[in-house]
């Protein structure tokens, strides 16, 4: 298998995953609405929406990849209704009708979203959906096509992302990083713990994904053990950086500035706390991986060594003085 498709490549966790691929003499197509973040892969990548099936379809067979990962999606939650998600349902159906055309492809990964179920919310299963957004419903959406799908040649996987971070991130961990580094995040004493993944590991899940045995129509959460507390990774990232202890503050000190946020959001201004993120930030969302665990193995880069090649990246790409 070294022919591969990937759709959303020129995002957060495709722009790590198609340089690995890359470097290790894959054959790689990133097929996405934006520019690849990492200009060095500019070679690969051929603008495509999910929702405009022709030039899809071209592309695609085309190309004739032996796998796909399927990354591609709206992934905000500024979505006031169905349309807005379109790409995560249509789009979907759209890649799979054209996926059975293709006489190579041997199995499909597909993103879907931690967001299936609302954070706090351990599901029974992996048929137990409890989104709280548009975004994850149209992620539920999304699942359904695939699990409903007319069976096929090829072999398809669904994967969910937990809260992944590390280079080339965005919105909200690359916020985590810079509150951090200019000492503006504080322990306001939550006991939040969660799942998280640093991305060097979320691809080596991916390859492993693509190529184990036995796999086909199951659905893994992707990320890392264990779950950690954020004071203590903050604590963590603080000393990488050189500086001190977080320092605490009381919980009423950030419940205002929440609030401060709510109102500045209204108005289109944008504040590092609003109470949809506080409320975020004190609850537990530990997040099942045995599985994934028993297909890939453990991680193989730690949290540490994690926070140092990203605070290497934030130096290089942020100008990060540290």
């Amino acid at each position: 298998m070294k022919k591969i498709l990937v759709t959303g490549g020129s995002g957060f966790i495709g722009t790590n995953l198609i340089a690995n691929l890359l470097g290790e003499g894959y054959e790689v197509l990133n097929l996405d609405k934006a520019a690849p973040r990492n200009k060095d892969q500019a070679t690969v990548w051929q603008q495509a929406d999910l929702l405009d099936y022709d030039k899809l379809h071209q592309l695609i067979t085309a190309f004739s990849p032996e796998a796909i990962v399927h990354l591609a999606a709206v992934t905000d939650l500024d979505g006031t209704n169905d349309e807005y998600y379109k790409a995560n349902t249509a789009g979907v159906a759209n890649l799979l009708k054209i996926a059975a055309e293709l006489p190579a492809l041997a199995r499909v990964l597909l993103a879907s979203s931690m967001y299936v179920c609302k954070p706090g919310y351990i599901p029974k299963g992996y048929d137990d959906y409890k989104p709280h957004t548009l975004y994850g419903k149209s992620k539920v959406e999304g699942e359904l096509v695939v699990k409903n799908s007319p069976k096929q040649s090829f072999e398809w996987v669904i994967f969910r992302p937990t809260s992944i971070w590390g280079p080339w991130f965005g919105i909200p961990y690359i916020d985590f990083f810079n509150v951090v580094y200019q000492d503006r995040y504080f322990d306001f004493g939550s006991t939040c713990t969660k799942t998280y993944g640093y991305v060097e590991n979320t691809v080596y899940q991916l390859k492993k994904l693509l190529t184990a045995p036995g796999i086909h129509g199951r659905t893994f959460y992707i990320g890392d053990q264990p779950p950690i507390h954020i004071a203590e990774w903050a604590n963590e990232i603080a000393a990488e950086m050189g500086k001190g202890k977080i320092k605490k503050v009381p919980y009423l000190a950030i419940q205002a500035a929440a609030t401060v946020g709510d109102v500045l959001a209204k108005f289109g201004i944008k504040f590092p706390m609003t109470s949809f993120r506080l409320t975020n930030m004190q609850t537990d969302n530990v997040l099942p991986l045995d599985a994934l665990y028993e297909v890939t193995g453990g991680s193989p880069v730690s949290r540490k060594m994690g926070v140092r090649h990203t605070l290497d990246w934030l130096r290089d790409h942020k100008g990060y003085k540290i």
